[in-house]
C-alpha cells in the first residue's frame, strides 16, 4: 500500500507544530552572574545564580540564589506564567510578586511589586546564541531618583 502524499504532508506539519509547541523557552536553564561585565547597584544584592525550569501547564519556576548587601545568602523563588500578570514570590524581602511579559522568543519584560506597588521594572534579553543574557532593571531609590542596573549572565 502506497502512502498518501497528503497524509504524509499533514503528519509532517503536525510533528513540526508539536515540536515548536513543546520547545524550551530561551530563558530556561542555569544562569551565572558575571560581575565583571555587569553594572550593578552599589551595596545592592547580587543574584549570582538564577535557574529557570519549565513546569506543567505552561508554568515556569524561577529560583534565585545570591548575597545581600552584607554578604549574607539570599534565596527566593517564583512560579507562574510569562503572561504579564503578577505571580507570587516566596522568600524575598524586597518583592512579593513579579509579572513577566513575553516581548519575543528571547526577550521578556518584568515588573517587580511589593505590597501592590511597582518597585522595579526591566527587561531580560537572551543573546541569539543562547549562551548569555542581559537583565536591565530600573529602580527608584529612597529620594525618588531612578537608577539602572545591567546584570550580565552566562549560561551554565
Amino acid at each position: 500500500m502506497k502512502p498518501n502524499r497528503t497524509l504524509l504532508v499533514a503528519a509532517a506539519l503536525f510533528l513540526t507544530a508539536a515540536a515548536a509547541t513543546i520547545a524550551a523557552s530561551a530563558h530556561t536553564g542555569t544562569w551565572k552572574l558575571n560581575e565583571n561585565k555587569s553594572k550593578l547597584f552599589p551595596h545592592g544584592p547580587k543574584n549570582t545564580m538564577v535557574v529557570y525550569t519549565e513546569g506543567r501547564g505552561g508554568k515556569m519556576t524561577l529560583a534565585v540564589d545570591g548575597v545581600d548587601k552584607d554578604g549574607k545568602p539570599i534565596h527566593w523563588t517564583w512560579e507562574g506564567k510569562f503572561d504579564g500578570k503578577p505571580h507570587n514570590v516566596k522568600g524575598s524581602a524586597t518583592a512579593d510578586a513579579i509579572a513577566y511579559k513575553i516581548v519575543n522568543d528571547r526577550t521578556n519584560e518584568l515588573t517587580v511589586m511589593k505590597n501592590g506597588n511597582v518597585v522595579m521594572t526591566g527587561t531580560i534579553a537572551v543573546a541569539k546564541d543562547g549562551k548569555s543574557r542581559l537583565v536591565t532593571t530600573t529602580v527608584a531609590d529612597g529620594s525618588g531618583k531612578k537608577h539602572t542596573e545591567k546584570a550580565y549572565y552566562e549560561k551554565e
